[in-house]
């Protein structure tokens, strides 16, 4: 889902003169002074200042600050605090602690330190606790209404080390972007970013009923040539990436995985706490809790959090990471700071956010991607009402000429100022896509990762993997195509192709164009617009584009008997409206001749005769919603990204006897609902129900024929043991399940779990069956017999009582991209040619 759009990010920027801005940089290693043991989760910090940390397991730290601090401290709960003199530069200090007998009189659990680590009668378990019960009335949700100004900054950029950034090719070719490197955002790096984002918006949010209005006031970003890159899905995809953090959330949600927050109410079963140090805040007392995982391969934080003791025991403060060791792909570092402040009533709310990552191929390599999301917020007012009217419409909704504002606007109402590598990159960014060089590169990127390439201003050929495939009927296929661009016309689209067998000896083609009533793209959300096409082209019954390419070279190898094939005639035309809140309708006309071909033969069930061909028109409609839906704009489709939201699909179609030649009368109606369940620790499960019906007496290529899959791939929503025509329905419903633990029990395996490997179990039951009226044997010249094999045995049936049950049990993340699934049919396994176990791979990307 996320691969080619992730992949795409990563070809385009791996391809960083710094400003050294007066900075200090200490590490160290802090130890027992009497054992010599190292001490984590030591609290160290620069006096007077809100930047600090904590050690590591091995009681290693390292703390960076803009500036000259003249110490740096360290406090550990049961030791003496320990205050050293710096200097501005780098340097290396390690301390040894020594224990504070006075304390240690009070405190009877610190650290790992004194023996077995143990919940029972810890204070900072006990005080986690309290925050686990008090969180609801601490929670900004909680007031009736909010208002509040948000300020958001969305940051993308190279990393390396100074000296290798110095020899970037960005850098070596383009002097000019040697202003936007930055070497002091990041420890021991360079970064040169390459996207940035501003948005200015005020928020309205109302509790009961829950709903919230987001007005954009301003907004900034930088945009790339929409040839290649769809930048409303860029926006969508980082930000999927860079989710919004409520610690105050059981479960938060990052680089598309969901980690136990620290407070969760089931976190002093997977986390331990220590207490750390006590301090003062305007009045208050705070105390430091420090935390780390059991596992530190589990999908946990690790860091510390300063919490209130007046009684309301609300998060003041919170740092954390991700252990160096979790099950998490292409992630070096990923950390989370947020600060809140205290409201009239007394009560915290969030005032800043700030989420980074640390992004390369190796954990250990100097090269990556650097990115940063951090969130402000100001004017914070608990009003006593706020209209009814406000919240009507849109979610969010844009204030005229949001995108226009100058530089003077946003210099007055950032809520922080931008450093000199971010001021420079909106005009570097912009110059560099004038050159021909980059506009190069960015169509190579585009031929390897989303199968096209530009033939001038207003064409590019593609895509590339149908230029070449096999099959049955054909032989060996070639195919060449190609498509308009916007820059010809952002309203009129055109796309052909042109395809020759070599063994069947005959040519397929397609040609059609789309007209857009938005005056944009054709594929900006939310789209308007009609499309007529017409196809002469092969196909395996059953198998529709919006689930297989069947010309994809690298699935033309199949397993079994695959001889089933059609020739088909399609005129079609289509109507597709859609709406800012994911709701869309569809309705279409389609005329369809189709004639069997290869081992697939149409014959007459009264006289036992060949049918020359098939032809039918149909009337569709379908309606679908999906509630705050993502997803990024792939030259061929929409790649979704996942969320918690379910998607619904209702299709109906009539067929229309003596229209355009139509043979018959008939409905079919179908539904389908997926949505993605997350389970915590327990990774997530994808869900799929779909049911359908139709009505009519109709010969079997016009009832449901099951999606199967004969190729060598694991198949999310089609059945994996299942031959091409083998079942048909006229009614059924179906469950597909496919979870993914997350590596939540290979984690816990020593060694196994340094492969980082993650479990995935599916179930697929489909029941379905065939009324009387539709079932041939019975001299009806209505009817078709059902197809037979070579030797005369029956190859396509009808379900029975029985249902159809598969399922499988996987290991993904082999060598982070690919799946292995050991797949099991367990009915029906008595039908000619079929297998009862097989193995499936899948190829993915992801975090």
């Amino acid at each position: 889902m996320l691969r080619r759009s992730g992949a795409l990010i990563i070809f385009l920027i791996c391809s960083s003169v710094s400003l050294f801005a007066q900075s200090t940089f200490v590490n160290g290693t802090v130890t027992d002074a009497k054992t010599n043991e190292p001490l984590s989760f030591v609290a160290v910090s620069f006096p007077g200042t809100t930047t600090g940390t904590v050690t590591d397991d091995e009681g290693r730290y390292s703390l960076k600050i803009n500036g000259t601090p003249s110490q740096v401290r360290f406090s550990y709960t049961g030791y003496k605090t320990v205050n050293r003199k710096i200097d501005a530069g780098e340097q290396t200090i390690n301390i040894s602690m020594t224990e504070d007998a006075r304390t240690l009189k009070e405190i009877t659990v610190k650290s790992g330190k004194q023996g077995r680590y143990r919940n029972k009668d810890n204070p900072a378990v006990e005080l986690i606790r309290e925050v686990i019960a008090h969180k609801e009335s601490n929670r900004s949700k909680n007031y009736e209404y909010l208002a509040y100004q948000e300020y958001e900054k969305l940051q993308f950029s190279l990393s390396n080390s100074p000296a290798k950034m110095r020899k970037n090719l960005l850098v070596r070719k383009y002097s000019f972007m040697a202003s936007s490197l930055d070497t002091t955002t990041l420890e021991g790096k360079a970064i040169l970013p390459v996207f940035m984002q501003e948005n200015l918006s005020q928020i309205y949010y109302r509790r009961k009923p829950e709903k919230t209005k987001k007005e954009i006031i301003a907004e900034k970003r930088i945009t790339f040539d929409e040839t290649f890159i769809d930048n409303n899905g860029l926006t969508a995809y980082l930000k999927h990436v860079y989710q919004n953090v409520d610690i105050y959330e059981n479960n938060i949600t990052i680089v598309t995985n969901q980690f136990l927050s620290p407070i969760a109410d089931l976190s002093p079963t997977f986390y331990k706490f220590f207490l750390i140090d006590t301090t003062t805040m305007n009045g208050y007392p705070l105390v430091q809790i420090a935390f780390r995982p059991r596992n530190k391969a589990d999908f946990l934080f690790q860091g510390s959090i300063y919490v209130t003791l007046d009684g309301h025991y609300a998060v003041e403060k919170v740092d954390m990471k991700v252990n160096k060791q979790i099950n998490l792909n292409w992630v070096k570092d990923l950390s989370v700071h947020q600060e809140f402040e205290q409201n009239s009533d007394k009560r915290y709310h969030v005032s800043k956010s700030k989420l980074s990552a640390d992004f390369g191929l190796t954990k250990n390599g100097d090269g990556g991607l650097y990115g940063e999301r951090t969130v402000s917020y100001k004017e914070y007012v608990t009003p006593e009402l706020i209209p009814d009217s406000l919240f009507t419409g849109e979610a969010v909704v844009h204030r005229l000429a949001a995108d226009k504002k100058d530089e003077r606007f946003w210099s007055k109402n950032r809520h922080d100022s931008l450093s000199t590598s971010e001021q420079a990159v909106y005009e570097n960014l912009d110059s560099i896509q004038n050159t021909k060089s980059f506009k190069r590169v960015m169509n190579v990127a585009t031929l390897v990762l989303a199968g096209y390439t530009k033939a001038g201003p207003y064409v590019e050929i593609g895509p590339f993997n149908t230029f070449y495939s096999f099959n049955p009927v054909e032989g060996f296929r070639g195919r060449v195509g190609g498509r308009t661009t916007p820059k010809l016309s952002k309203n009129v689209y055109f796309e052909t192709y042109a395809a020759y067998g070599f063994k069947d000896e005959k040519w397929k083609y397609y040609f059609g164009g789309i007209y857009s009533f938005t005056n944009r793209s054709i594929y900006e959300f939310p789209t308007n617009k009609i499309s007529a096409n017409y196809q002469r082209d092969v196909k395996i019954p059953g198998q529709e584009l919006q689930f297989i390419q069947e010309d994809n070279i690298f699935l033309s190898l199949k397993r079994g008997v695959n001889d089933k094939w059609l020739y088909n005639d399609i005129y079609n035309i289509d109507y597709l409206h859609e709406y800012n809140n994911h709701f869309s309708y569809k309705i279409g006309f389609k005329n369809w001749r189709q004639q069997a071909a290869g081992g697939l033969h149409y014959i007459n069930d009264a006289t036992r005769l060949p049918v020359e061909s098939l032809t039918t028109s149909e009337a569709s409609l379908e309606l679908r919603w999906a509630p705050h839906e993502e997803f990024y704009q792939g030259k061929l489709y929409r790649i979704p990204l996942p969320n918690r939201y379910p998607v619904f699909t209702l299709r109906g179609i009539v067929g229309l006897k003596d229209v355009f030649k139509g043979q018959y009368n008939y409905q079919n109606i179908s539904a389908n609902v997926y949505k993605r369940v997350y389970l915590s620790q327990l990774g997530f499960a994808d869900v799929v129900l779909e049911g359908g019906y139709v009505f009519g007496k109709v010969p079997f290529p016009l009832l449901d024929i099951h999606r199967a899959n004969q190729s060598y791939s694991y198949q999310l929503q089609s059945y994996n043991l299942m031959n091409f025509l083998e079942f048909v329905s006229d009614h059924y419903a179906s469950i597909q399940i496919d979870q993914c633990f997350n590596g939540f029990f290979l984690n816990k395996i020593p060694l196994v779990k340094k492969l980082k490997f993650r479990e995935f179990v599916s179930a697929k039951v489909l029941y379905g069956g065939l009324r009387e009226e539709n079932r041939p044997g019975k001299n009806d010249a209505s009817l078709y017999c059902f197809p037979e094999d070579e030797n005369g045995r029956l190859s396509t049936f009808s379900l029975q009582k029985e249902p159809y049950i598969e399922g499988s049990i996987g290991v993904g993340n082999i060598l982070k991209f690919f799946r292995v699934d050991v797949v099991r049919r367990f009915t029906y396994i008595d039908n000619p040619n079929v297998s009862a176990t097989g193995i499936r791979v899948r190829f993915k990307f992801d975090f």
